[in-house]
Formats: C-alpha cells, structure tokens, sequence
C-alpha cells in the first residue's frame, strides 16, 4: 500500500447556511427552527477535507468568490493541510452557497447556487491535469461546469489514474460520468437519476449497479444511508451493511464516504475493503453538526472499522 497517497480534487467549494426545524414547510407556510449555523462546504471542499484527514495528501482545484466568504473557505481547507494553490478567486461573482434544511430525522434538503463554481475553466482544467502526474487518484462530482470535469476525467483516464466520481448533484453531464468513472458512487437517487431503477434494497441495489457497469464505469458503488451500500466491478460484487450511529445530521455523510473510499482504494485496498471503510466514515459524520467539520479522521474510522 502507498504510505501517503496523493488525491486531486476537482470540484466545489461552497459556504453551508444550515437550519433545523422539527419538519419541512409546506408551500406557504412558516414553520419555527431549532438553530441555525454556517460551516465551509461543497462536494468538492468537503471531500477534499475528508481525503486528507483520512491521511492522504490533497490538492484542491476549484473557485471561490470575490466575496466575504471567499478568503475564509480558502483558509479552511489550508488549515487541513490541503494545497489550494489551484484554488482561484472570480472577481465579481459570490461564492456558491448551500441552503441546507434538517427536518427532525436529521434528513437534509439541500438548495445550491453554484457562484464562482461555474466560473471555472481553462485553469482548473489545466491545474486538475497538470497534477496527473504524482496523483494516485482524482475525485469529481457535478459541481463545476461538465465539460470542465470530463474533461479531467477523460485525461486522467489516459494517464491511467483512477477517476472516483460521485454523480452529485444530478444534472447534465451524468451519463458521461459514468463511462468515465473508474468508480461511480451514486446515492439512491441519484442512481435512480441514471438508471431509473428505485433502489430500495440491495437487491435494487444490484440492479442500479449492474445497469451502470453496463453503462461503462469500471465500478459502482451504491450509497444506502442506513442500508449500507452495495458494490459491484468484474471482480464481484457484495453488499456492506450500515454501522449503527446517532444521528445529529446527515449533512456531507455521502463525502466522509468518498473519502475515505478514494483514500482506500489509492492505498490498494479491496472495493469491498475501501466501501466498509467509506461506512463507517460516513456514520461517523453523521454523529456531528457541519460539513468539514463533521469530517472524520482515520483513527476514528480504523478503530469503528475494528469494533465490528
């Protein structure tokens, strides 16, 4: 295994606007909170920080804005040790921002305008495959403008450098993803967006993930929340079941589980071995309030791995 795996991170980086109520508004209606709080996000951002509290050295490529939120999501991710100097800031446009809702369960809603992440280009493209060369893997999302990330992909793909992709939000740009993807990582619906296949179990599950390997990614990963997730390459397949865990909020879970996925398999573990390790980081986030923040690190995920 590499000792210290090198992780290229393509993708957005957002301020979170959290607020919990005990239920969702209908149209219409106001309803009373129980709090509210900010905390640095985005795919992108919150994947990086999981990547490298998971060990791995990051380097961030993305865009932030010009605003007041700008400089403070940038100084974040330096704080974990992250390179963000491919990190860029548009003049004249905000930082994209999350509204995000917690209804009583702890289940999120999520309202994203992008900003400065559709501002993002020639240089992001160029710095994402400039790092090809020392990287041991790439994540992506949907983030950034599609042409921007395929581009990557595509590139990273030649250099023989996985590409770990998680399909997320969906939009334009999905299907290529999955041809692209050396591993896609669809949530539930997510994976209903590709495929149309209602994942509601693992047997759904196989199905979802069966289609997208037809679809041509080299493998997939199907996050369940609660039911775990299932996996399926031409190695195999099998189902990993959820550990158990308070939930506090389900904010940036799917982003523990990237990386310390990505993490995993850079360091030449097993998918089955790389997504046990992806559920137990993404119930540990869930434990915490935040997005980065929530972000386990790798003892924490080692020792809950250990426990079962």
């Amino acid at each position: 295994m590499s000792p210290r795996p090198e992780i290229v991170v393509l993708g957005g980086i957002n301020i979170d606007l959290i607020a919990a109520a005990e239920r969702m508004p209908v149209p219409g209606e106001t309803v009373t909170g129980d709090e509210f709080y900010t905390t640095p996000g985005g795919k992108g951002a919150n994947q990086a920080v999981a990547a490298a509290r998971m060990g791995a050295r990051v380097r961030m490529v993305g865009r932030v804005g010009d605003d007041a939120f700008g400089p403070g999501l940038v100084d974040d991710l330096r704080a974990e040790g992250i390179d963000v100097s491919a990190v860029g800031a548009e003049p004249g446009e905000p930082s994209g921002v999350a509204v995000i809702l917690l209804d009583g369960e702890r289940q999120n809603y999520i309202i994203q305008v992008r900003g400065a992440n559709l501002a993002a280009g020639r240089a992001e493209e160029e710095a994402a495959v400039g790092a090809l060369g020392s990287a041991d893997a790439v994540m992506l999302q949907l983030e950034l403008p599609p042409a921007v990330t395929l581009a990557a992909a595509l590139a990273a793909r030649r250099a023989r450098v996985p590409v770990i992709w998680d399909p997320s939000p969906p939009g334009p740009g999905m299907e290529r993803a999955v041809e692209a993807a050396s591993v896609i990582t669809p949530n539930q619906s997510e994976a209903l967006a590709i495929t149309g296949i209602d994942v509601t179990g693992p047997d759904s599950a196989r199905a979802a993930a069966d289609a997208l390997l037809s679809m041509g990614a080299g493998a997939a990963v199907i996050k369940m929340a609660e039911m775990g997730a299932f996996y399926a390459s031409d190695a195999g397949s099998g189902h990993v079941e959820a550990f158990e865990a308070e939930v506090v909020d389900s904010v940036a879970a799917g982003d523990a589980f990237g990386g310390a996925l990505a993490v995993s398999l850079a360091e030449g573990r097993t998918l089955g071995e790389s997504v046990e390790r992806g559920c137990a980081a993404g119930a540990l986030a869930v434990t915490r309030p935040g997005a980065q923040a929530a972000m386990p690190r790798r003892a924490e995920v080692e020792r809950l791995v250990a426990s079962r």
